[in-house]
């Protein structure tokens, strides 16, 4: 009753429906982002964060417009990273994210809270809406690449990114441990039912490269994710080693510092990907 024949916005399974329920979420009217890559994991502690920051940090020293929508509200540290501590500010128009040293926007809700270690405890649907509301109510001006950092696992805020947001591929973060293979398969089948692209799969924690006898050690046990990218048809996009440098740059928020080149190819390999 009072039907008109628009599928892609109701909310009803009926046996009339023609066409898929959309349920994307508007970006907000003054902003602009050309392309959304999510970054995943299917467990925690494997650095997902990190590798969300020199992502952007890299694709930004590519001369790119580059930001951060920190989708893990219950764990933010996209803010430390960059050493960004000030609250976000907003008019009627919207919300506006902070601006790193150099140039890249962020938005997490640690910008958001009177203390940046208040704890947020939230149920699923508030964490859910936030994230809803830091695509369509923050004004990312002139974006080249969004990069989304999502709480490990495949739970409410994932299924909310790829419902909501228009992810134009993700990149799954790993270590090598026994169990990769199955964090990988979590992920990469969640990616495949939601119909998003995998742009490939980064290795944290890979190798330690011994400053004195100049050797690869393989402190989590031998790698095996070429075979295992190899099964899932997807690509190596970098294997980072332990490099206590780089975790400190992000626990010091100079991440922008950091003189590695770890993602150069990662990097290169997206653009390739997402403008072909």
């Amino acid at each position: 009753m009072g039907c008109d024949n628009n599928c892609s916005s109701c909310s009803q399974n009926c046996s009339d429906r023609t066409a898929p329920q959309d349920l994307r979420e508007s970006l907000n009217q003054f902003s602009s982002v050309k392309k959304v890559i999510g970054v995943i994991s299917g467990k925690g502690g494997v650095g997902k964060s990190l590798v969300t920051s020199a992502l952007a940090v890299t694709m930004n020293r590519r001369g790119k417009k580059t930001a951060i929508l920190d989708a893990d509200i219950t764990g933010p540290s996209i803010p430390k990273a960059f050493n960004i501590h000030t609250r976000a500010k907003g008019n009627d128009n919207g919300i506006y994210p902070e601006t790193s040293e150099t140039g890249i926007d962020v938005m997490s809700i640690n910008l958001l809270l009177e203390n940046e270690t208040d704890p947020v405890i939230w149920r699923g649907a508030m964490i859910s809406g936030t994230v809803k509301q830091f695509w369509t109510d923050v004004i990312w001006a002139n974006e080249d690449y969004m990069f989304v950092d999502m709480p490990p696992g495949t739970g409410d805020v994932a299924l909310t990114v790829f419902q909501s947001i228009p992810v134009d591929g993700i990149i799954i973060v790993t270590s090598p441990q026994d169990l990769v293979s199955m964090i990988v398969a979590k992920a990469v089948k969640m990616a495949q039912m939601m119909n998003v692209p995998i742009l490939g799969i980064v290795e944290n924690m890979s190798y330690f490269m011994c400053s004195e006898c100049g050797k690869k050690h393989s402190i989590f046990g031998d790698s095996k994710i070429e075979e295992i990218a190899a099964e899932y048809k997807t690509k190596v996009l970098a294997k980072l080693p332990i490099d206590p440098e780089l975790a400190s740059s992000v626990d010091n928020g100079t991440i922008e510092n950091f003189e590695g080149d770890y993602l150069s190819e990662a990097a290169y390999i997206i653009e390739q990907e997402l403008n072909s």
